[in-house]
């Protein structure tokens, strides 16, 4: 029993040479930088952000340099990295509406107040091959910078409906309540809409991108508009208990998402839109977007809506959209598992050999029956 251990811990250590062996690749290819893949794949690096809930654009590309690419295992590294740190407290809510904007689109209005910022995106390019890349040249310069609102305060496509209370208001935070923190405390259920947003926030990409789309081909009950997409910078602030006042900590990239839904209204509640809400670190459109769409989609019991698609399930979307859970309780099937086979393995014998035993019997019986 110790020989099989000892045994198994060299060949731990060796896996671990050869892990670093396959992660360097050619030696004959310089070795990418962690400075390389935190400025060339950003948008790689914001989901690592993102899903391991840490700003940190320089450990998300070590992560995902040490992980040799594998998202989940470098989102894994960070979350495992963040419970080393200590908390101080929090800090107070972000403004989205003072974001010094990169990017801003909706799909709602046309003309806006601030304009529409098309920035940085995929969405107007063919999906053709660049092969010029290859070549790893500078790109050309943009025609001209691009065109950011002026002022200091852009208004939410949401905020231009509720002037005309054509949407559901806001409810303002009670201060008194504590801010939920499912890194510190598990899910319980039924979750308030902050736990909800965190795990979503949280959760596996593909897997609420996959929720969010059920919703939208029938299997839950929204008809969305992309109120507003905003990327940009954003001030974080925390107040200290012996100044009394907030004071900054430095500046965020993030993506915020608001969808508008339609709502027939109630006996109490007049027709009007709702909202569905997303937000991400980084350019990180495609997560806060599904986000968005999922988080619509679990206010059904809010909104008194019948529930009956699976995004609509609260505790069906929460307990499987973390990727770490998940991705342990798939892979720990990788572990042994040979005495647990072994029952398994005595057992299909034996029933194997009972119906064998019964075939026997009714085929006698056929066969004296036939006679």
């Amino acid at each position: 029993m110790y020989v099989a251990v000892e045994g198994g811990e060299a060949a731990i250590d060796n896996a671990h040479l050869l892990l670093a062996h396959a992660r360097r690749g050619d030696p004959a290819v310089p070795e990418l930088s962690v400075a390389q893949i935190a400025e060339q794949l950003t948008i790689l690096v914001d989901r690592v952000m993102t899903e391991g809930s840490l700003y940190d654009r320089e450990l998300a590309a070590l992560a995902l340099k040490q992980a040799r690419g594998d998202v989940i295992e470098a989102i894994f590294l960070v979350r495992a990295f963040r419970t080393t740190l200590p908390r101080f407290g929090s800090t107070e809510a972000i403004d989205t509406r003072a974001i010094e904007i990169r990017r801003r689109v909706s799909a709602t209005f046309k003309d806006l107040p601030g304009g529409q910022v098309l920035g940085p995106t995929f969405d107007y390019t063919h999906r053709l091959i660049d092969f010029a890349l290859a070549a790893e040249g500078d790109p050309p310069p943009p025609a001209e910078a691009p065109a950011a609102p002026a002022e200091t305060i852009v208004p939410r496509v949401t905020d231009l409906l509720g002037d005309e209370d054509l949407i559901e208001r806001e409810s303002a935070p009670d201060p008194s309540l504590p801010v939920g923190d499912l890194t510190r405390e598990p899910m319980s259920f039924p979750a308030d809409r902050d736990l909800r947003l965190q795990a979503l926030a949280r959760g596996d990409e593909g897997f609420v991108l996959a929720l969010g789309y059920s919703t939208q081909r029938g299997f839950g009950r929204t008809h969305p508009f992309v109120g507003e997409i905003r990327v940009g910078e954003v001030e974080v602030e925390f107040m200290p208990e012996e100044l009394g006042f907030p004071v900054p900590l430095g500046t965020l990239t993030v993506t915020e998402c608001q969808m508008v839904n339609q709502f027939k209204g109630s006996a109490e509640v007049p027709p009007q839109f709702t909202r569905g809400y997303g937000l991400a670190f980084g350019q990180s459109e495609r997560k806060a977007m599904a986000m968005s769409l999922v988080d619509r989609a679990l206010r059904a019991r809010e909104l008194g809506e019948e529930i009956k698609g699976p995004a609509q399930d609260e505790e069906f979307v929460l307990s499987h959209a973390d990727n770490l859970q998940a991705t342990g309780f798939v892979e720990h099937l990788k572990l042994p598992h040979y005495v647990d086979f072994q029952a398994e393995l005595e057992l299909v014998r034996r029933m194997r050999a009972e119906h064998a035993s019964r075939a026997s019997e009714d085929a006698v019986e056929t066969r004296e029956a036939a006679e």
